[in-house]
């Protein structure tokens, strides 16, 4: 018998791998399932760790992805998943596979792009590995980052009453991947056209260089804040709610008018591109925001951090996840995301 792996999903083989593999090491606090594993490494601190590949064709396009915003790009993925664990980044580690058809200078600029996210989240790049590849650029990161163990934050935390904050602004990651992609079938057909890229420059830069929200870590510090479930926003909203709301075994209510969504974004999702800015932000992902939840106690340090939006709360499991739209109409919220696996991709 053959079991297709799309038929599971990325996160269903990943729950899949994980039931075969209980924690044996009283160090290891942490393993499968959430955005970093959790290792101790003394009584008061935490090792965080975290390790993401990028694969060519199927995760960027060099076509139109500069290989030093890749390199940027590719650090910052990683990072988030450190920020989402509530840790400090402190090293990395790069692995490239690459084909022939990359130079010297092709890693030079790889590489360039990677030391300017290293100087911008103040972490090293100590070790890697490369290795030649049949076909394209396969890069695998791993992200060390630290903790105390009282201030980790895990996905499976959130409770009955909380408040669910997004950092950021929604939607704007998909739309200029499809701006990108509207271009380079453009291209294609006529080589000499130029790109169309006024007024897009906020969608297209969230798609080639997103950042890292360490910064609302520092705040969240800095006002006294500890959430109490926590991840960042790789799959699109609607998919890290409910992987929240499974592992906190809750429920959610979300509400239209609180979605972060920038104009920008809104404008070229309805008038370019002919789709639903609402849907672009559920489920388009690789916005690489944070989804938190918070005490109601904490609501008036919150509002003091400006780019934190308030989006809805948590109740009971068997109320669902459910969207609240502006024509009042209460909807069920489908995790859409991405799957990795799609046999369609």
């Amino acid at each position: 018998m053959r079991t297709e792996i799309n038929t599971l999903g990325e996160f269903g083989l990943i729950e899949r791998i994980a039931s075969n593999f209980p924690l044996q090491k009283n160090t290891s606090k942490k393993g499968i399932a959430d955005d970093a594993a959790v290792i101790e490494i003394e009584k008061d601190k935490q090792l965080l760790v975290s390790t993401d590949m990028l694969v060519e064709g199927i995760h960027f396009d060099l076509s139109y992805t500069p290989l030093k915003h890749l390199g940027y790009k590719a650090v910052s993925v990683n990072i988030s998943d450190i920020a989402a664990m509530n840790g400090i980044p402190h090293q990395i580690t790069v692995s490239l596979a690459l084909s022939n058809r990359f130079s010297v200078e092709a890693v030079d600029e790889f590489y360039e792009g990677v030391k300017f996210a290293c100087q911008d989240y103040g972490i090293d790049l100590v070790g890697g590995d490369t290795t030649s590849s049949p076909k394209g650029l396969v890069i695998s990161i791993t992200a060390l980052g630290q903790a105390k163990p009282e201030k980790i934050i895990y996905r499976n935390t959130a409770q009955k009453g909380d408040v669910l904050c997004v950092t950021g602004d929604l939607g704007a990651a998909f739309v200029g991947l499809q701006i990108l992609e509207r271009e380079k079938r453009v291209f294609i057909d006529a080589p000499e056209a130029q790109p169309k890229l006024d007024n897009v420059e906020h969608v297209v830069e969230r798609q080639l260089k997103p950042k890292a929200r360490m910064d609302i870590i520092y705040e969240l510090e800095e006002k006294g804040i500890l959430p109490t479930s926590m991840m960042d926003i790789s799959d699109g909203l609607a998919s890290e709610i409910h992987h929240i709301c499974h592992q906190s075994k809750v429920g959610a209510m979300i509400y239209e008018k609180n979605i972060p969504i920038d104009e920008q974004t809104a404008v070229t999702a309805a008038e370019e591109l002919k789709l639903s800015p609402l849907t672009c932000a559920l489920n388009g992902g690789e916005d690489y925001e944070l989804l938190f939840t918070i005490k109601q106690e904490d609501l008036e340090k919150i509002e003091k951090i400006v780019d934190v939006h308030l989006i809805g709360y948590i109740h009971e499991a068997e109320k669902g996840v459910k969207v609240a739209m502006n024509s009042e109409q209460l909807m069920d919220i489908k995790a859409q995301g991405w799957n990795h696996f799609d046999e369609n991709e």
